[in-house]
């Protein structure tokens, strides 16, 4: 029964997606939803840009693993990117009125940023989508009982059409009701298991020393690993298109700051909820932990009647599955727009809408392959926001607040940011790579800055 119940979920989703599509004439309509959602479809899409495998799959197994040290990065760090978006970035793209990420390099630094952003922007994204093919691929195996790459090629159909049909309109309206969804059987597993475990004490007097300690030793080395942690989705997913489409589909420059800082607030709180349950399900059932990506689902198939696991299955391969197709369409968009377009720049709206498409389906192609092949969801999600971070966060920034930032100093934070890091990962350097790539952009930058000159557009509103 639950495995049906499921599978109607999904094709629910897929019925959503077809009756979206009515409402997708342009590619502005199908990348940011013609900019028209209001603040509660805005907030709960934002909300969603990550609340699904990281956050319910990843982060309990890490947070059992190291105690609050080891999910600095998510929750909070997540939380932190929202709420830096919604404060000092998400007006100001708001009024570029801009489809891409990538749009905003070629107003402020020129044609060539703009192919360079777009080139880095779209091999980030892989590491990510892989991890929710994954997830979904997961949870798929536990409720149907087939191979984890057959359900990981099942879930990759339905995401492909889901995002070919309504792109942004299918995934903000699913958003919105699976979250609603979701947070309700989080919050009833989280009461059983409150009263089961029976209340805080006991499980704060059974956890280890210091597995509550939320700042490091104060050394150098785990300082430095505390401020990667920080910043690796703080920082580095602020420059990744999911998040901008997200935040641009707004209907106002207002209802973009306010539905990203009250994204921030909503993952800050309710994504403590698995990590909760987590705790609860190692004190319980601690043989559980061989698969601790799945504890969250195997509480709820304890813990649970039947409706139960059918709302919070549901609507967590809902959420996985709007969360990939969100990831899906950020570096289709950025392939169709800043790309082909690029070298074709007499395509026709309805052409490039083709293209986008074209690129959603070539995407997930290259991404099945990754995650068929890789077992940790969490490392995953980190590769992706490092790429980004050591590579188009400074620049980013510095367009936006530096008036001396130019071009070759673009070029040269991006190149230079990249190459360190990827070197570092293969010395495997005692300090986080991203901590040198991360200097290397800035050092970049400033080079450019000083040996180049100004000479780029200023903004503008289109």
């Amino acid at each position: 029964m639950l495995a049906f119940s499921i599978v109607v979920y999904l094709l629910l989703n897929l019925g959503i997606g077809l009756w979206a599509s009515r409402r997708v004439a342009t590619t502005k309509d199908f990348i940011l939803a013609g900019r028209q959602l209001p603040l509660a479809l805005a907030a709960a899409a934002t909300f969603a840009t990550w609340f699904g495998s990281e956050t319910i799959m990843g982060a309990p197994g890490e947070f059992i693993k190291h105690g609050v040290l080891g999910i600095i990065e998510d929750p909070f760090g997540a939380a932190l990117c929202l709420f830096l978006v919604g404060i000092f970035f998400a007006r100001r793209f708001y009024k570029m009125n801009i489809i891409t990420f990538c749009d905003f390099f070629r107003l402020r630094f020129g044609r060539s940023a703009e192919l360079s952003s777009a080139l880095l922007i779209i091999p980030s994204y892989f590491s990510w989508i892989a991890a929710q093919l994954l997830a979904m691929g997961t949870v798929l195996r536990v409720v149907l009982g087939w191979s984890l790459t057959t359900c990981i090629l099942l879930s990759s159909a339905v995401v492909i059409l889901y995002t070919l049909s309504g792109g942004m309109w299918s995934i903000s309206i699913t958003d919105f009701l699976q979250t609603l969804m979701i947070i309700a059987g989080l919050v009833f597993v989280s009461v059983l298991l409150y009263q089961k475990v029976g209340g805080f004490a006991p499980i704060i007097e059974k956890m280890p020393p210091g597995f509550f300690r939320f700042y490091p030793d104060f050394t150098l080395k785990s300082s430095v690993e505390y401020f990667a942690a920080w910043i690796t989705i703080g920082l580095g997913s602020i420059p990744q298109q999911d998040v901008f489409q997200r935040v641009m589909a707004a209907k106002s420059a207002d209802v973009s700051v306010k539905a990203s800082l009250l994204s921030s607030l909503m993952y800050l709180t309710v994504a403590l909820l698995p990590l909760f349950i987590g705790l609860c399900g190692h004190l319980l059932y601690p043989e559980l932990e061989a698969n601790s990506q799945m504890i969250i689902p195997n509480m709820v198939l304890l813990h649970t009647a039947l409706p139960m696991q059918i709302l919070f299955f549901g609507a967590l391969v809902s959420a996985i599955l709007s969360t990939t197709s969100s990831a899906i369409l950020a570096p289709a968009a950025v392939l169709g727009e800043n790309i082909v377009k690029f070298f074709r720049p007499e395509l026709t709206d309805r052409q490039l809408l083709r293209t986008i498409r074209l690129g959603i389906v070539a995407i997930t192609a290259v991404c099945i392959g990754m995650a068929t092949t890789r077992e940790s969801i969490f490392e995953l999600v980190a590769e992706s926001s490092a790429f980004s971070l050591v590579s188009l966060f400074v620049p980013l920034a510095a367009g936006l607040y530096w008036q001396r930032a130019n071009q070759l100093g673009c070029i040269l934070a991006m190149t230079v940011g990249l190459g360190t890091w990827l070197l570092c990962l293969q010395l495997d350097t005692s300090y986080p790579p991203l901590i040198y790539g991360l200097l290397a952009s800035i050092a970049g930058m400033l080079v450019g800055v000083v040996v180049g000159k100004r000479a780029v557009p200023e903004l503008v509103e289109e």
